[in-house]
């Protein structure tokens, strides 16, 4: 959702990108280059077909479900989604949370949000194309490494005033002890264009309000964003001001924030006209590649192909490293349930093994009473044993 708000753009150009040292990475290209034009317009077509997505309605409980099956046959893991409940006047909603833990940085959160609710009509444009994207960027990125962690969020209560994303912030990441670290909020909202246009050019948001302690920052995030949009994508860039979504909760709390808003701007936004029909799915296509580009270049992937013993190693993470007295183990999206943890020590004794039984995303292991140190720790699954070393002290 976008509101009606003053259309001017306070003769805002396009930054010096002068002092950033981006280039092409051509692995990063050659991800890039697998954003499906067919799984695009399949996913429109299906959110299109879910139907008027309001609260409290079966249209939108079926999408939250559609959403869940989605992430799921891109291989996640049903410990990998959390889904938060809120009160939106009297219909119970859900956010919709997946989390790709991070290789060097676990506790560090890379944001890509999008509503998933709509009013008045089916929302293929509002927002239909800022979850088409986010699709794809879940999708090409689940096997690869990124040393921040990632969380894909479809927010619902957005069209009532933000609801859903405002109870983010409040009860998730403020609540979290010590408060979620967020490295930058990377919003994706009505970025489906306009059938009767030529569609060419995407708006990237950056943070002009207050409190203004972030803008800078928000501003450097947003020039990077043009950057990887020009290395990754066909598409033209326009700098405006991030305004009425998602990230607004996130703003006023002082996190960073960037986005994406269509330049084209539909007049069939809220209406029953808000399909398919009207729209470009070929736009929403190259904005996908510019948003995996960006999600590969924020969460800092790995910039080569892994082989699968490298890739096993790379997705299991052990933190903190070095440790005191507990560590904490996710598999990241591998799909074991069970699996056994164990120390063994520069003598090769093992000091310590636990059994781990339908494991949650992240387990933590207790370290009290073994001796500082370096220590090899193995992770054991049925069909996979992963070594890393940690260091107790």
């Amino acid at each position: 959702m976008k509101k009606n708000l003053l259309q001017f753009s306070f003769a805002l150009l396009l930054i010096s990108t002068k002092g950033y040292s981006q280039q092409f990475i051509p692995y990063y290209g050659t991800v890039v280059s697998q954003v499906s034009q067919s799984n695009v317009l399949n996913n429109l077509t299906e959110f299109e077909n879910l139907g008027v997505k309001r609260r409290g309605t079966t249209p939108l409980q079926n999408t939250l479900n559609w959403l869940k099956a989605e992430y799921l046959s891109y291989g996640y893991t049903a410990a990998q989604m959390q889904e938060y409940s809120f009160q939106n006047g009297s219909a119970t909603c859900k956010n919709l949370v997946v989390t790709k833990v991070g290789t060097l940085y676990p506790n560090t959160y890379i944001i890509l949000c999008g509503h998933y609710d709509t009013i008045a009509g089916k929302g293929t444009n509002d927002n239909g194309s800022g979850i088409a994207t986010i699709f794809e960027v879940a999708r090409l990125l689940r096997n690869i490494p990124t040393e921040y962690s990632i969380k894909f969020i479809n927010f619902s209560g957005e069209e009532d005033g933000l609801i859903g994303s405002q109870h983010f912030v409040s009860t998730v990441v403020n609540a979290t002890n010590p408060k979620m670290d967020i490295k930058l909020v990377f919003n994706i909202d009505e970025v489906g264009g306009r059938a009767d246009m030529t569609n060419d050019t995407i708006t990237c948001e950056r943070d002009t309000s207050s409190p203004t302690s972030n803008n800078a920052a928000s501003n450097d995030i947003t020039n990077e964003l043009i950057n990887c949009v020009q290395l990754y994508s066909p598409l033209n860039t326009f700098l405006n001001y991030a305004y009425a979504s998602d990230y607004m909760p996130f703003e006023d709390n002082n996190e960073i924030i960037t986005g994406f808003f269509e330049r084209n701007q539909t007049p069939h936004r809220h209406t029953a006209t808000d399909l398919l029909i009207n729209m470009d799915p070929v736009y929403v296509y190259n904005i996908a590649k510019a948003a995996t580009g960006a999600m590969l270049h924020f969460a800092k992937a790995s910039t080569t192909v892994l082989d699968i013993n490298e890739l096993d190693s790379s997705q299991i993470s052990l933190y903190p490293n070095p440790v005191s007295t507990i560590l904490n183990i996710s598999l990241g999206s591998l799909t074991e349930s069970d699996y056994s943890f164990s120390l063994v020590d520069i003598q090769g004794k093992e000091v310590l093994n636990k059994q781990i039984k339908n494991a949650s995303l992240i387990e933590t292991v207790s370290l009290q009473g073994i001796a500082k140190g370096m220590y090899l720790a193995v992770v054991q699954t049925n069909n996979k044993r992963v070594t890393k070393k940690i260091i107790i002290e």
